[in-house]
């Protein structure tokens, strides 16, 4: 299909409208326009409006209504594709086993300290040939892609050593060439202490700023740096150590922070200027107000909580005090194996009271502001990709409706039709 595409009659043209992230009240208002319709030409969208005022300027000579493939969203609702902005879905091997240790009572740290967690999948993933993992992770993003995500962030952090985490990087960078699915990298060498730097975390960090970021900052293998900010990991002034270089050395930066103790990892975030802090199950209300007021996005991650039977983070409370909320996955292969945007729709409205409205500003416009890309992405505006989703509903107020089910029927990447339920052969 050609990358020259209208959309019409759309009942919702929901455009998430806007350039930043949006914060606070800010992210109820998702620009709706109804009998909507958009133009995508060469990839990017060059008219939104109604149906009637759009298709009047195809009588020009330049743009006859023959070199657009043509979408009748009629009875559809029209929104820009979901952005998941923290997720780890490069990895080799399962731990299936670790999700019945934790429905019996074990804890997410008590598993990691006896070798498994982190630890057990770092261990699989240096065993797995790289084209293993590119054929794994072409399978989760074909899923991806069926739930309405047109862009992904995938981070390393299951190498701990230099080997196994460029082969990570190279292997998302090979994904974002070879699929639909636009995947940025992130460099998390600080996701778990290895077995051989037991009871030597500042080593560790030593050997990550000396040895792993120049490899990857040289080639040019992500775009952020992350660490796991968290008791018997990283503490907070190794986590800045770390961050602050990556960042001196070009890479903007994220923080696993706040996820299982209070640790002061948002505080952090805000002190050094952090595109976004993320889960934040255990955030003080000093380091929301700080995020706030710092602008940096909390990616929060309601999957994991739900897996883990953790309270949930204060969704409510963030954006009651202007926070600019991004809702993600966190697919890994240990605390949350999902990439179901459906399930996070439903857990972030039904138990973090946060709207409907809120929830797809969450996860289209901010979700790309959590990336560095609400310039390009995350809304359907003029000048922005034509990443675009097409509901089976009227309405975007069907997304939580269909509880558990995702609503998308069409998904469409630069203005190309990359998925269609409707072709199914049943």
């Amino acid at each position: 299909m050609r990358e020259n595409l209208i959309i019409k009659n759309a009942a919702q043209l929901v455009t998430c409208s806007g350039f930043k992230a949006k914060q606070g009240k800010e992210m109820s208002n998702l620009h709706v326009i109804e009998n909507g319709a958009l133009v995508i030409e060469n990839g990017t969208i060059r008219s939104v409006g109604k149906t009637n005022d759009i298709l009047k300027g195809f009588n020009d000579k330049d743009y006859k209504i023959s070199k657009f493939n043509v979408i009748d969203a009629a009875g559809k609702a029209v929104l820009p594709g979901f952005v998941d902005s923290h997720t780890h879905f490069v990895f080799g091997g399962y731990r299936a086993e670790e999700f019945s240790w934790r429905l019996r009572g074990d804890s997410y740290m008590d598993i990691l300290e006896r070798g498994g967690g982190i630890l057990s999948t770092v261990k699989a993933t240096r065993a797995a040939k790289k084209e293993t993992l590119i054929k794994t992770g072409i399978k989760r993003l074909n899923s991806m892609l069926s739930f309405g995500v047109t862009t992904v962030e995938g981070k390393s952090g299951y190498g701990l050593d230099l080997k196994t985490e460029i082969k990570q990087l190279e292997v998302m960078k090979e994904l974002n060439r070879r699929h639909p699915i636009d995947v940025v990298s992130t460099f998390l060498g600080a996701h778990a202490l290895p077995e051989e730097y037991k009871g030597r975390a500042d080593a560790f960090i030593d050997d990550i700023i000396d040895n792993m970021l120049p490899v990857v900052i040289d080639g040019n293998l992500a775009e952020f740096c992350d660490v796991f900010c968290e008791k018997n990991v990283f503490s907070v002034e190794q986590s800045r150590r770390l961050l602050l270089k990556a960042k001196e050395n070009g890479l903007k930066i994220k923080i696993h922070a706040d996820e299982i103790e209070r640790l002061g990892g948002a505080e952090l975030a805000a002190e050094i200027g952090a595109v976004s802090a993320d889960h934040l199950l255990q955030a003080s209300d000093k380091g929301i107000n700080s995020i706030a007021k710092a602008g940096v996005v909390a990616t929060l991650l309601p999957g994991t909580a739900f897996c883990l039977k953790e309270p949930y983070a204060k969704g409510r409370y963030m954006i009651d005090n202007n926070c600019a909320v991004a809702l993600a996955s966190d697919l890994n292969p240990g605390s949350c194996f999902s990439e179901s945007i459906p399930l996070i729709f439903a857990l972030a409205t039904l138990y973090m009271n946060i709207d409907t409205e809120e929830a797809i500003t969450a996860l289209t416009i901010n979700g790309a502001a959590a990336l560095g890309r609400a310039d390009i992405i995350g809304s359907l505006d003029i000048g922005k990709y034509g990443d675009v989703i097409i509901l089976k509903y009227p309405s975007y107020q069907f997304i939580p409706y269909h509880v558990g089910i995702s609503t998308v029927e069409k998904v469409i990447k630069r203005g190309r039709l990359v998925f269609d339920g409707l072709l199914s052969k049943f």
